[in-house]
């Protein structure tokens, strides 16, 4: 019988939401949450751990969090690691990407997780765990869960592992050899493909070159002095009535809020509508995510130029790369409007 751990965050380890989010990383014996479905999925292996941590915790004490992980896993007796599903929460998938690369390291066991496309997790730890390709919520927890599950089937059985593309976990930059069932030769295959490309036939090419959506660096502000800046946030700062209607996650909308008569932004005239971290301290002070004490600070002492008239803000959480483009095209319209120099963009 082999053995497996599973690592989950403090929601789906049933110790709470975000107000939870700070929980400290604990190991218990046997399943707890997906751990059950997992287990359920997986041939001649048991689930000996669960360990569970909050994504907060993990996020702001990376080094203790993992530390104390590892400790855990000290002396015991495991084939595999499991991490997740952990769809499309950002701080979620960071945290399972974090904790199977460290686990991978020491143990040298296969580690495995499951994230949707969106989830900034793919792209920072594709090429360290194998990360299958998840939905954007928990309503797939059983169809990811028996992606990962499979998977772990076959390492483990010691069965042939096909292409990324065929099992279904993102590309890890990895290129070896593969002999085609067909035996065409490499030249016979490449004519065949230009002569599709020149009729316009669908073709499919042997060597993708993965996209790069690279943003260029901004040239430097000559003299901050003179400078118009703006601030922009997706911390989710509105005012109290939420007049835009912005969503708590997976936003589609964002706002322009005048703070051209404001010193700082007072708590009970805004809020943050984040769904994504407790808002105890942000609703408190909403300065703590959009820094207008701070920035008028630098206006009086000549640091800066000017204040732009408007804060712009949405949500982060959850929020699609397509979306968040989007909206960054409409707010830029109005920062090139107001000639805004340089802008300040504030997360959580």
């Amino acid at each position: 019988m082999k053995k497996a751990i599973l690592y989950i965050n403090q929601f789906f380890g049933q110790i709470g939401g975000e107000d939870k989010a700070d929980f400290s990383p604990e190991i218990r014996d046997g399943l707890v949450g997906p751990a059950l479905e997992l287990s359920k999925q997986l041939k001649d292996t048991e689930i000996t751990h669960t360990i569970i941590c909050g994504d907060n915790f993990m996020g702001s004490n990376e080094k203790e969090a993992v530390e104390k992980i590892l400790g855990f896993l000290e002396g015991k007796e495991f084939d595999i690691f499991f991490a997740g599903p952990a769809f499309q929460a950002g701080r979620y998938g960071n945290a399972c990407g974090v904790i199977c690369k460290a686990v991978k390291e020491k143990f040298g066991v296969p580690v495995i997780s499951s994230m949707h496309i969106e989830n900034p997790g793919v792209e920072m730890f594709k090429k360290d765990v194998y990360i299958f390709k998840g939905g954007n919520n928990a309503g797939r927890m059983r169809k990811d869960i028996k992606a990962m599950a499979d998977f772990g089937n076959k390492i483990l059985s010691g069965e042939k592992l096909l292409s990324a593309e065929e099992e279904g976990y993102y590309g890890r930059g990895k290129r070896h050899q593969v002999w085609l069932e067909s035996g065409k030769p490499a030249a016979d295959r490449v004519v065949e493909m230009m002569l599709k490309k020149l009729k316009g036939e669908e073709f499919v090419t042997e060597l993708p070159i993965p996209k790069m959506d690279r943003v260029p660096i901004a040239a430097a502000i000559k003299d901050l002095s003179k400078a118009n800046i703006a601030c922009v946030t997706t911390g989710g700062i509105v005012p109290v009535d939420n007049p835009d209607r912005i969503q708590s996650a997976s936003a589609t909308r964002w706002g322009k809020y005048d703070i051209s008569k404001l010193g700082r932004l007072e708590g009970g005239v805004f809020k943050t509508i984040h769904a994504g971290f407790d808002p105890a301290a942000a609703d408190a002070d909403p300065n703590v995510i959009v820094p207008l004490d701070a920035l008028r600070a630098y206006e009086k002492e000549g640091k800066i130029g000017k204040l732009h008239e408007y804060f712009y803000s949405t949500v982060g959480t959850g929020t699609t790369q397509g979306e968040a483009a989007r909206m960054a095209r409409e707010i830029i319209v109005h920062l090139k409007e107001a000639n805004v120099d340089a802008v300040v963009m504030t997360s959580t």
